[in-house]
């Protein structure tokens, strides 16, 4: 069964990300209102604002948190061409409690056009941060002294060659970091809608090594899955179906003259849903990488999972009216929609252990 509660986030406008910070016990949404907020688990169960501001003067699309060995820190990205680097310092205590203050420690301007994404690198690699934007650039920035956050160094520019929509680090230690980039052109001639892009040590670049030509249809959402000691890795593609790709590292190949070593994969989709029957927006994988949710117009919040055999299915499903049906093929859902300015959280139960609860 599901626990689920709704929460009166008090935005003014649509609310375009939600995001839980390493432990579960945060959360923070961003707004076309240009604000974002945070919110706090009180040992109630309740969810409290602990702090709202006006992050920047557009749209912001994604909110993301850093790990919090490098304190509590957040990223945000918007329609105004910036991304903006973010650290809480905590104020005076008042009548509704502490009320903690988000300072801006860094501003990242590079960009001429819409900055869609912004996603903080896995721990091992250092406080590293990836954004995309729409004009097919991909940027990555390091933070060298991780005791001062105010400066940034631009480490690399790619160049996707279509419209970023949206970006993933796998957290893989057992391989070279690599980055998939989704792209919500609508065009259906421009080929593959998602590219995977891994580093190499050797030339101290970002090479492109696949492109994922079973999408074409703009993509809104990309996710890689956390990898605890697969010899591949599964990547969830939120578009006009939801799609799980596997890439299984197949060696390198040789050196040619001056030219670098490229990694080899071999690409497989290993499942392919419609069931949400219209465009799927978010997705996102539990701690193990073994449970997949995804969000879609439907209104509903699937779960799904691969049994023994590695076949994907549904598991559950969560209506927009938080209740809950067991996943069918035959079953067809009615679109339901939040009320405006709402956040819906959901948790599985029952749980004797709150730390183990796997939150979407």
């Amino acid at each position: 069964m599901f626990v689920t509660k709704q929460i009166e986030s008090e935005h003014k406008d649509l609310i375009h990300d939600v995001s839980f910070d390493f432990y579960g016990k945060r959360m923070a949404s961003c707004s076309s209102d240009q604000s974002v907020k945070v919110w706090d688990l009180g040992e109630d169960g309740e969810w409290k604002c602990t702090a709202t501001w006006k992050t920047h003067s557009g749209s912001v699309f994604r909110v993301t948190w850093a790990h919090p060995e490098f304190g509590q820190v957040l990223a945000t990205c918007s329609f105004d061409r910036q991304a903006a680097v973010w650290e809480e310092s905590f104020g005076d205590v008042g009548r509704e409690g502490v009320k903690s203050n988000w300072i801006k420690k860094s501003i990242l301007v590079d960009s001429r056009t819409a900055v869609t994404d912004v996603k903080f690198a896995p721990k091992h690699l250092g406080l590293q941060l990836a954004i995309c934007c729409s004009d097919g650039m991909v940027r990555i920035y390091e933070c060298p002294d991780v005791m001062n956050i105010s400066q940034w160094s631009l480490q690399h520019d790619i160049q996707t060659k279509f419209k970023c929509s949206c970006l993933s680090w796998n957290s893989s230690r057992m391989h070279p970091p690599m980055i998939a980039v989704g792209s919500d052109d609508n065009n259906p001639s421009g080929g593959g809608k998602c590219q995977v892009f891994e580093y190499n040590d050797s030339t101290r670049k970002w090479t492109k090594v696949e492109t994922i030509v079973a999408v074409t249809d703009p993509v809104h959402d990309v996710a890689f899955a956390p990898n605890l000691g697969r010899s591949y890795h599964l990547l969830a593609i939120a578009s006009k179906e939801l799609k799980i790709i596997s890439l299984t590292p197949l060696g390198r190949d040789s050196v040619i003259g001056n030219q670098s070593v490229v990694s080899r994969f071999e690409m497989k989709q290993v499942a392919s849903f419609a069931d949400h029957e219209s465009p799927v927006w978010r997705v996102s994988w539990n701690v193990t990488g073994t449970v997949l949710s995804s969000s879609g117009d439907d209104g509903c919040v699937r779960l799904w999972k691969a049994n023994y055999l590695g076949r994907w299915k549904g598991i559950s499903i969560l209506k927009g009216d938080a209740s809950q049906t067991r996943q069918d093929r035959n079953f067809s859902a009615n679109p339901s929609q939040n009320p405006a300015g709402a956040v819906r959280y959901i948790q599985q139960a029952p749980v004797h252990n709150a730390s183990h609860l796997v939150r979407h």
